[in-house]
């Protein structure tokens, strides 16, 4: 049983170290850990930093790309090299590295595919009243759009098995934490969330500019999970806000037209005509968009058979041998 710890960094040489350092080295039932980190177009030693202490694997993005393709990126070189479970956490130490164990445990035996490391919010010194309230609300959008329980959806500390992994798809490029839950309630990949602890924040978080920013990216990001995961279900909604009013507007119209001959009322039968057809539009999105996430269901069949035979064929055939440092550049 192999375990990779993947570490996706963005100028993080003033953190980095302390975080490989609180990493686990053994953990009972993983017979070997290796560590990976994703240098995302640093412009400090980040990288230097991570050779020094002795990282597995560095994965080196000539520019910035984002959190999102970061991830999946570590996500690709760690099912290369035969991870047979993946842990992510962020590179400021913000999360404890002995809680590893507790992620992993639900894995080794066979009880999740997913596991969500759960933050003490209400306790958490760092975080401003406004910010709490302003996480549980996400969290809650997120237990809404994936049929899930996890309570702590913006957090990035957690772990895949090897067979999640290659499920796994992330097509925004502002985060993978939301949409992943997102996308394992409604593919049915078993997920959990485990209580964790965590240290003190050695710098602010770097994802949003501002907390109404990140409001903002993270409920857009929400809602396009949605529309794609549940494109019908979402449109024939939306589709009700104008064919209501425009059936009551046209049994109006129809009542005055037979006790009254219909004069001066064209206006509001043209109106309702008008929110008629909208509504009609907005079933059609939904039916096409339902079309369309069937042929992609197909698709991510495909892709995962496709990623199972390239990776358990690299697994296999890969020599057992030690290397300093595997550096892949993207």
């Amino acid at each position: 049983m192999k375990l990779i710890i993947q570490v996706p960094c963005f100028n993080e040489e003033e953190t980095l170290k302390q975080t490989l350092d609180d990493l686990p080295k053994s953990i009972e039932g993983v017979d070997e850990i290796e560590y990976l980190v994703i240098n995302d177009g640093s412009s400090d030693e980040t990288t230097k930093v991570a050779k020094e202490w002795g990282v597995n694997y560095i994965v080196n993005f000539t520019q910035n790309k984002g959190l999102a393709k970061g991830f999946m990126a570590g996500l690709d070189v760690a099912l290369e090299n035969g991870a047979d479970i993946i842990v992510n956490t962020d590179a400021d130490n913000q999360y404890c590295g002995k809680d590893v164990e507790k992620l992993v445990r639900p894995i080794l035996e066979q009880k999740a595919d997913i596991v969500i490391g759960e933050r003490p919010i209400d306790e958490t010194e760092d975080f401003t009243w406004i910010k709490k309230k302003l996480q549980r609300l996400g969290s809650w959008a997120v237990r809404q759009a994936s049929h899930t329980d996890i309570p702590d959806a913006p957090s990035g500390f957690r772990a895949f098995s090897r067979e999640a992994a290659m499920r796994i798809n992330v097509v925004n490029d502002y985060t993978y934490t939301l949409e992943t839950i997102v996308q394992a309630g409604r593919e049915k990949i078993p997920i959990i969330s485990v209580p964790i602890e965590t240290n003190c924040a050695l710098r602010p978080s770097r994802l949003a500019k501002s907390m109404m920013g990140y409001v903002r990216t993270s409920m857009l990001t929400i809602l396009r999970a949605y529309l794609v995961y549940k494109p019908l279900k979402a449109f024939l909604f939306l589709s009700i806000f104008p064919t209501i009013p425009a059936i009551a507007i046209w049994i109006r119209f129809l009542y005055y037209f037979f006790t009254a001959g219909g004069a001066g009322h064209i206006q509001s039968l043209i109106f309702a005509c008008t929110m008629l057809i909208i509504g009609f539009v907005c079933m059609m999105i939904g039916i096409l968009g339902d079309t369309i996430c069937a042929n992609r269901k197909i698709l991510q069949d495909v892709q995962y058979h496709a990623r199972k035979q390239y990776y358990d064929g690299v697994k296999i055939s890969k020599p057992d041998q030690k290397e300093e440092c595997r550096i892949y550049y993207r």
